[in-house]
């Protein structure tokens, strides 16, 4: 496995700050400033946002001739020689309702006093004329406009730190489960196994084995039983399957050695496909290709084919094949009538 070098993490943040304010230049009478010509503008009373002055531009007959049929409106920067980020909402109010909406809005965008770009927006076609003075904006020969102005400050960056760590335990699952196979006071199905007992809980053994849930929970479940006989299997191979099925490990026996902890692998792969249990079936597996040798590898082979073991069936074929005396080996083999339906051999 390949060293894992410490990764150390730290963070930081920008926060973008802002003012805001707004002013409403309202216009009264608004046919009498119609007719003055086009460029001619009414100006508002001067309003700080951010340390700024700004003023709103009200042009009844348009700036140019390209506004022609439209009421021109600004927002001015009136601050001398001031640069200011900022951006702008132009907005009439409803003389009805007393609502404002929006009509052209301005991103961010910086204001250069000493040139065109202290203006607002960078158009002159504000609204049709003939559309606003069929609307609402216009009641009683007033109107309003409504200018929201946004002045961005300096992005405040927070100093860097540190991510906390947190060592996160490795999971403890298969250790909760474990104490609950050792609860026997909360099991609801008893086990008979030749002279022994085993209690045990029906939804951990459902959802580890689709056998069990079938006799548990499907068609096949039966009622009424004070235990469930266990038949051709021994106590202590029926603990073992118990103890994986809620741990997911053989740490059980651990403290076997030899033959007699092989001999428990090759009841437990029996158990295993008995349960349609696969993952223990291949750690079953696993060990007994790891362990083969010439005193077992035909018991072994056989055990492969009556319990459709693929694996450890091919494992035990190529062990063979590698011996000296394979040949030999395979006669025995045939002679105990061995049917190997996906492979051919020469004798």
């Amino acid at each position: 496995m390949p060293h894992q070098i410490p990764v150390t993490k730290t963070a930081s943040r920008c926060i973008a700050e802002h003012v805001q304010g707004s002013h409403v230049f309202s216009i009264f009478g608004y046919s009498k400033h119609r007719g003055a010509g086009m460029g001619e503008f009414v100006r508002s009373g001067a309003f700080s946002v951010g340390e700024s002055e700004w003023a709103i531009r009200f042009y009844p007959d348009g700036l140019r001739e390209n506004s022609k049929g439209h009421i021109t409106v600004y927002l001015e920067l009136l601050s001398k020689d001031a640069k200011v980020h900022a951006s702008c909402d132009l907005r009439l109010v409803d003389r009805s309702t007393g609502l404002s909406s929006s009509v052209d809005i301005t991103v961010p965008m910086v204001f250069n006093q000493k040139d065109s770009s202290r203006f607002a927006p960078q158009h002159d076609t504000f609204k049709n004329r003939s559309e606003f003075e069929a609307s609402s904006y216009l009641r009683n020969d007033n109107l309003a406009i409504e200018c929201v102005v946004t002045v961005m400050r300096e992005a405040h960056v927070s100093e860097t730190r540190s991510s906390p760590k947190v060592d996160v335990p490795p999971s403890d699952i298969t250790e909760h489960l474990g104490k609950l196979f050792e609860a026997k006071e909360t099991a609801d199905v008893i086990f008979s196994v030749g002279e022994e007992t085993f209690a045990a809980h029906k939804i951990v053994l459902a959802m580890r084995s689709p056998v069990f849930k079938a006799e548990f929970y499907g068609s096949m479940r039966e009622t009424g039983a004070q235990a469930v006989p266990i038949k051709d299997m021994q106590p202590n191979v029926f603990k073992v399957l118990l103890h994986f099925l809620y741990t997911d490990s053989l740490h059980i026996i651990d403290d076997l050695d030899g033959n007699d902890r092989s001999e428990m692998i090759r009841h437990l792969l029996v158990a295993a496909d008995r349960y349609s249990m696969e993952r223990l079936k291949l750690v079953c597996q696993s060990f007994l290709c790891e362990n083969l040798e010439v005193q077992n590898v035909a018991t072994t082979l056989d055990l492969a084919d009556q319990h459709h073991c693929r694996i450890l069936k091919d494992a035990c074929i190529e062990f063979i094949s590698s011996l000296n005396k394979g040949k030999l080996l395979w006669k025995s083999i045939c002679r105990k009538s061995y049917v190997w339906s996906d492979h051919e051999h020469t004798a």
